[in-house]
């Protein structure tokens, strides 16, 4: 007997009871009877005379078809490694190898990347998702630390085949970016990068003070999803402050000369939102009004239904021991989290996208009942 076949064998027979533990999860069941009830709607006369509405449906119809054919594929291929290990016992192949470890990796991996969609189970999670990363105090350097997150998160988003679109963005008065808001584009994206929402803490030598001193910077992120106007937010027009300003970056003559850009203010929480990315001022503002209708709904959500005028005061600063993560460059390299306690020496990987490890432990931290671990590394000079 070969045995590595056999410790293969050893290490895949246990996942036997996961799949069927996933499959619980997954209420599958349940799945294909909505798909065939989605299927026979889309059929009907008519379906299509409410785009939005429609849209929403196709969108249904794929998250689930992509769980029951993801869960049908693992169990083939269940099968099929277990049939290659007798195959190579029985003929004591060594060639056999390589194949059944090849086919054994790719089956754990996406066995749990499909464990981790089941824990994204919210109403939105797979919405779209609206992020807006603010510098904090450090002027210049906490500037540059804001345009690393949104390279960072850039990144993260081409890894994963979803798509980028800036929204609004401030530079810094010397380098990097003061605030940026934009919208990554992917089935699950605000699912996953709900986890990110939060203070992030960068600990490095400062590439702008002459002195080489090490700076701590602090920049916050807060994330909502993309809303259709079918999604019911109740604001009152008296309470919203809105105005209009000339967009700044790229975009030629027309966006130079005119104020398309908006900005809307809902006084009673203090929430701000702005857009300037579209073309004409009618399409910012309704932009932004997405993104308010989003941002006052998570709040609310978040205060447990209280009223949203006491929900800003919840609001924590951006400064020292409000951090959900915190980054060391110097004197070592480290990304450590906050409330799962995970962490990894890769901080130059982690900033050039590789975050899937943080959210995977948010999310599983998450589902467990959240309790904080605490300490994120050593306190600033």
């Amino acid at each position: 007997m070969i045995v590595e076949l056999d410790q293969m064998k050893q290490t895949i027979l246990p996942y036997k009871d996961t799949l069927k533990e996933l499959k619980g999860s997954l209420d599958l069941e349940n799945k294909e009877r909505k798909i065939e009830e989605l299927e026979r709607q889309m059929e009907e006369p008519g379906f299509w005379d409410n785009p939005d509405k429609a849209n929403a449906k196709m969108k249904e119809r794929g998250a689930m078809r992509e769980a029951v054919d993801g869960f049908h594929k693992l169990s083939t291929q269940y099968d099929d490694i277990l049939t290659l290990i007798e195959l190579g016992e029985e003929d004591d192949d060594e060639s056999m190898v390589p194949e059944v470890r090849a086919e054994l990796d790719e089956f754990i991996a996406e066995l749990e990347e499909l464990r981790i969609e089941t824990l994204l189970s919210g109403e939105y999670d797979n919405c779209n998702a609206i992020l807006e990363l603010n510098a904090g105090a450090g002027g210049t350097e906490s500037c540059d630390w804001c345009s690393m997150l949104f390279r960072m998160y850039s990144r993260w988003a081409e890894r994963k085949g979803y798509s980028v679109e800036v929204l609004d963005m401030l530079e810094g008065d010397e380098a990097g970016i003061k605030s940026v808001s934009f919208q990554i584009n992917g089935m699950h994206a605000y699912g996953y990068l709900k986890s990110e929402k939060g203070v992030h803490r960068l600990v490095r030598i400062s590439p702008f003070n002459a002195q080489a001193k090490r700076q701590t910077s602090f920049v916050s992120l807060d994330v909502m999803p993309e809303i259709d106007d079918s999604t019911e937010v109740d604001i009152d027009e008296k309470d919203l402050k809105v105005d209009t300003y000339r967009s700044s970056g790229a975009g030629g003559q027309h966006i130079n000369k005119t104020s398309s850009a908006v900005r809307i203010t809902h006084i009673p929480t203090g929430v701000v939102v702005s857009c300037q990315n579209e073309r004409s001022q009618f399409q910012n503002k309704d932009k932004a009004m997405q993104m308010l209708r989003a941002k006052l709904m998570i709040l609310k959500a978040e205060a447990n239904a209280e009223k949203l005028s006491d929900i800003r005061g919840e609001v924590r600063d951006i400064a020292w021991g409000n951090q959900i993560r915190s980054y060391f460059l110097q004197p070592y390299t480290l990304v450590k989290d906050k409330r799962t306690g995970y962490g990894t020496p890769d901080a130059n990987g982690v900033l050039d996208g590789k975050l899937d490890p943080f959210i995977t432990e948010y999310l599983k931290w998450k589902s467990t009942g959240g309790a904080e671990v605490g300490d994120d590394g050593e306190d600033p000079e």
